[in-house]
């Protein structure tokens, strides 16, 4: 392998470490304001509720008595173990409540962003080959609709018209209440159902996923359908296309195998932004859809004023965008050999 290319990696790998750290230190500034004192810090790990002549015994086990410095470098150190505090609702280590919730949230995530993604790119790419057509217009007004739409909106839309009207696909729930889970083995409900052979509980799963997951991409495809549409305007107009229409190559062969297999490499870098957006949205969206994933548990967090939950919610959705971005470069090095040098 390309030494270059390993420098690149690790390189990037490098910043996406720092930027983690960066991000619990802002974090703990945030927290260290709106609660200076040892004992407003322990109010806010054990709850509202408990008597206030005890908060200093709680600071002092919880290590909140010690300086900021020593805190943050405690807190650093116990996430890159996996150790991220103890629930004050549930009783029990936060990284389990998130290893419950979080990948529900990912799988929603992930399918709705490629469903986005993919209708970006043929949408984008249909409007470049016919620009300035009733067909350009059109795209320009579906994507332009949906991305200035409430989230909400597009999933009561949808939920109204493919749920309640058509009776086509489940309005709420991760999957029909009364299944039983899979045995959690990797805490995807996909992989676990297929390791159990549990092909009920597959079938519910799939079909309650597909209305969050459509709404998440019609929320996100307006930005790659309109730079994949400015590339490929780009890209058809320069000289290499020209010359393949002389030799005599079809549209259909220019359009999708020379234009769109350079265009599309700068929408790579667009990946991780529309990721970071739909994990922003999947809250609302979850709501809507009664999705129980971390948006769903965020929420109640915030009710109860659960700050451990809050602060692991926090800190693993940015792990999972910063980790989205350095995939993101990577992948935008392996198209692009120019970026290695960068």
């Amino acid at each position: 392998m390309d030494s270059r290319f390993l420098f690149f990696v690790a390189r990037r790998a490098v910043n996406a470490v720092i930027t983690v750290i960066l991000m619990i230190a802002l974090i703990f500034v945030i927290m260290h304001l709106v609660a200076p004192t040892p004992e407003d810090l322990a109010r806010l790990y054990v709850g509202p509720k408990f008597p206030p002549a005890e908060l200093k015994v709680f600071a002092q086990r919880l290590g909140l008595t010690q300086p900021v410095y020593v805190q943050f470098v405690t807190y650093v150190t116990g996430f890159f173990q996996g150790n991220l505090g103890t629930d004050t609702i549930y009783g029990i280590p936060e990284i389990l409540v998130i290893e419950e919730y979080f990948p529900v949230t990912l799988n929603m995530v992930l399918l709705g962003t490629l469903f986005g993604v993919l209708l970006g790119l043929f949408t984008g790419a249909i409007a470049a080959s016919n620009r300035n057509t009733p067909t350009d217009y059109g795209v320009k007004a579906l994507y332009l609709g949906t991305w200035a739409a409430p989230p909400f909106l597009v999933g009561v839309v949808l939920q109204l018209f493919l749920g309640y009207g058509l009776h086509l696909l489940p309005t709420s729930n991760v999957a029909n209440p009364v299944l039983n889970v899979p045995p959690p083995v990797t805490g995807f409900p996909l992989i676990d159902s297929i390791l159990a052979h549990d092909w009920t509980y597959l079938y519910s799963w799939t079909r309650h996923l597909i209305l969050p997951a459509i709404t998440i991409g019609l929320i996100s495809f307006g930005s790659i359908t309109r730079l994949t549409r400015a590339t490929m305007v780009d890209a058809l107009d320069k000289d290499y296309v020209k010359l393949a229409y002389m030799k005599g190559l079809g549209q259909r062969t220019v359009v999708w195998g020379t234009a769109f297999r350079n265009a599309i490499i700068p929408i790579v870098t667009l990946l991780a932004l529309t990721f970071a957006a739909t994990v922003g949205g999947a809250v609302i969206v979850e709501d809507v859809f009664e999705y129980h994933g971390i948006g769903f548990f965020a929420v109640q967090a915030a009710y109860a004023l659960d700050y451990p939950a809050i602060l692991a919610i926090t800190v693993i959705v940015g792990f999972s965008v910063i980790i989205a971005n350095f995939i993101a470069d990577v992948l935008y090095g392996v198209m692009d050999p120019r970026v290695r040098l960068t």
